[in-house]
């Protein structure tokens, strides 16, 4: 698999420099303005899903510019959403209304993937990541504020937490990608990857159906969004992601929930076993008849596990 991984990522590689040149665009996600625009068309789309007022931000950093939608009372704690690869912060909308009656919420649009945040146009190392998050915690001063990340964002989540100065006070974790272990059922998860360098109609469909126990609770416009969002360039990031060792997850102390799907492709029992065994305060649990995409699999069941855990 690694091998059938690092040959792709070379093919990828290879062909992008090919688009650079002939188009003089040089976007680290879009391979045209065009693309871009074709994408940030279906975003507003997706983001119609919001039922509940919200407002966009779009926050200077060293790295580039972060887009950031947030929703709930001013006032409220704070939590931070981080969604997964390729999904952008539009994918919160089976739970942004459970999530902001008592949370002042900021979901963040990661910089080198399809969404609204806009790179400088460099890939970002593991530490690069946390001084960019940090730089968005500081401008809208978050202090012990609380996290959940799905998939790539519970990854990049148990990033920030594993940090000396974390300001996180809890952590939820939903299906968490390459955090405890390696993607599980490696054979199911070929037709998202072949997605991105041969996109196709079958495989698309292919994908919704490993990912999901359920492709008709998701929405068109949504099913739309992410079509074209892996249509775009693989994200950079997406070689770095490794398994954290045990010594690294026995830095967690704060409070940590973790929900996977009983059918979820990327994560096994094994995986809440390691995250027992290394994080002093886990709770876990398999949510039934849910795959990966649990949040909308399973969305009243998720957003009742979570609010009991995060509290008032």
């Amino acid at each position: 698999m690694r091998k059938i991984l690092y040959i792709f990522g070379l093919f990828f590689f290879l062909s992008s420099c090919t688009i650079f040149k002939k188009n003089k665009y040089n976007d680290l996600v879009f391979k045209s303005r065009a693309e871009r625009s074709h994408y940030i068309s279906a975003y507003n789309k997706s983001l119609a899903l919001w039922k509940i007022p919200y407002s966009e931000e779009d926050v200077k950093t060293s790295f580039g510019t972060a887009h950031v939608i947030l929703s709930g009372p001013k006032d409220a704690p704070a939590l931070v959403l981080l969604h997964g690869m390729n999904a952008s912060s539009t994918m919160w909308f089976p739970n942004i209304e459970a999530l902001s009656k008592n949370r002042r919420v900021y979901a963040i649009d990661f910089l080198t993937e399809p969404g609204k945040s806009v790179s400088m146009g460099k890939t970002l190392s593991k530490e690069e990541i946390v001084l960019w998050y940090n730089e968005i915690f500081k401008h809208y001063k978050l202090n012990n504020f609380e996290i959940i990340g799905a998939s790539a964002g519970a990854w990049y989540g148990v990033l920030l937490a594993i940090q000396d100065d974390s300001k996180i006070k809890k952590l939820v974790l939903l299906g968490p990608a390459q955090t405890f272990e390696n993607i599980d059922e490696r054979g199911k998860s070929t037709p998202a990857i072949l997605m991105k360098f041969f996109p196709s109609k079958k495989k698309w469909d292919k994908t919704l159906e490993n990912f999901s126990t359920d492709p008709k609770k998701i929405p068109m416009v949504f099913k739309r969004q992410s079509y074209l969002a892996y249509k775009t360039k693989i994200g950079s990031n997406f070689w770095k992601m490794q398994p954290f060792s045990n010594d690294e997850l026995k830095k967690i102390n704060i409070p940590v929930l973790v929900l996977t799907g009983d059918k979820d492709i990327i994560n096994s029992e094994s995986g809440h076993k390691k995250a027992k065994e290394t994080l002093s305060n886990y709770k876990g649990e398999v949510i039934p008849n849910a795959g990966h995409f649990l949040t909308i699999d399973q969305k009243e069941i998720v957003n009742k596990k979570i609010i009991a855990f995060l509290g008032k």
